[in-house]
């Protein structure tokens, strides 16, 4: 859902403003403080250049000729008028977000920084803690949105699951597997040592837990079931050319000196439609709610009275606004 701007909205381009501008400006000298109206309601210039600025300091190039900025600038403005639509469609639909919610949003957005890095974070983005709680909040309002009047619209039949996964069999492919072991050591000296304890009838698990380095050694040095290509290319070349039960010569890579143990195959095979199914549902439930949601939001555009002041947008040149501060 690309609702709120970030270095990315030039791919936004694809939605360009020719039916934005649709409507005749008023008669009154245009004010130049404002960028565009939406059904009555104000974009500003300050919130807009604020919201440039933005954009353009998370970007790769310092400085830009106002050539450069024109497109950020454009993708922008459908950016935060398509917004500004759906904000006012959730207001139609007496749609509300408690100060609860915003709460469990702002907790998992910090819980995947360090404590210490999260509000430099938000200063690197030039957001404070309170602006970050009102995007929030607004998202959680459209994601509310979406959920109540437009996704639940959406159904899958029988007969489009069953067409998906026979148009797209050979995603539901599983390959051979090898379910394979490993005691991982820092020296070949040590590593010929464990070699002889398993030749003397020593248990590999035992001595995986006992002497690998591995993070697998608390079980055995267990690797699981996996394909080729999951792990690196010195490991895919001897345990798939081993027979179950059977242990590797010493194997040097740039993690240490491994042994390997195959311990059973699993032969490549093509996955029935019943265990696949809950996937392949869910795969077309997410392009059935992607386009409802397009669909959505063209309609709202096309009967929405939106004006956009030429001049005071031409004038903006998209210079960073200054940082806030994370409070």
């Amino acid at each position: 859902m690309r609702l709120f701007p970030t270095r990315s909205c030039l791919l936004a381009l694809a939605l360009t403003l020719g039916a934005v501008g649709c409507t005749k400006p008023p008669q009154q000298e245009p004010d130049a403080n404002v960028v565009a109206t939406v059904n009555g309601e104000v974009l500003s210039r300050a919130e807009f250049e604020q919201e440039l600025g933005r954009e353009l300091a998370s970007a790769e190039a310092p400085e830009r000729t106002p050539e450069e900025v024109e497109p950020y600038k454009r993708a922008l403005l459908d950016t935060l008028v398509k917004r500004m639509l759906l904000l006012q469609e959730a207001k139609q639909h007496n749609l509300a977000v408690t100060p609860e919610e915003v709460d469990r949003r702002m907790l998992r957005l910090s819980g995947d920084y360090p404590t210490d890095n999260f509000s430099d974070v938000l200063t690197q983005g030039q957001l404070s803690l309170a602006e970050l709680r009102a995007r929030e909040s607004q998202r959680l309002l459209i994601e509310k949105l979406f959920a109540n009047h437009v996704y639940s619209r959406v159904a899958v039949t029988e007969e489009e699951l069953r067409a998906y996964y026979a148009a797209h069999e050979t995603e539901f492919n599983e390959p051979e597997q090898v379910h394979a072991a490993q005691i991982v050591v820092k020296d070949m000296d040590e590593a010929r040592r464990v070699q002889a304890q398993l030749r003397a009838g020593k248990k590999f698990a035992d001595l995986a837990r006992r002497y690998s380095l591995s993070a697998d050694a608390k079980v055995g040095g267990d690797l699981g079931f996996f394909p080729r290509g999951q792990m690196p290319p010195a490991f895919d070349a001897v345990v798939f050319a081993m027979r179950p039960g059977q242990v590797s010569d010493v194997v040097s890579t740039e993690y240490g000196y491994h042994l390997f143990r195959v311990i059973e195959f699993k032969a490549a095979r093509k996955k029935d439609f019943t265990e696949v199914r809950s996937q392949v549902e869910g795969r077309i439930v997410k392009l059935k709610q992607a386009e409802a949601q397009e669909s959505f939001e063209k309609e709202l555009q096309a009967k929405a009275k939106i004006w956009v002041n030429e001049p005071t947008l031409q004038a903006i040149r998209g210079r960073p606004a200054p940082r806030a501060a994370s409070k």
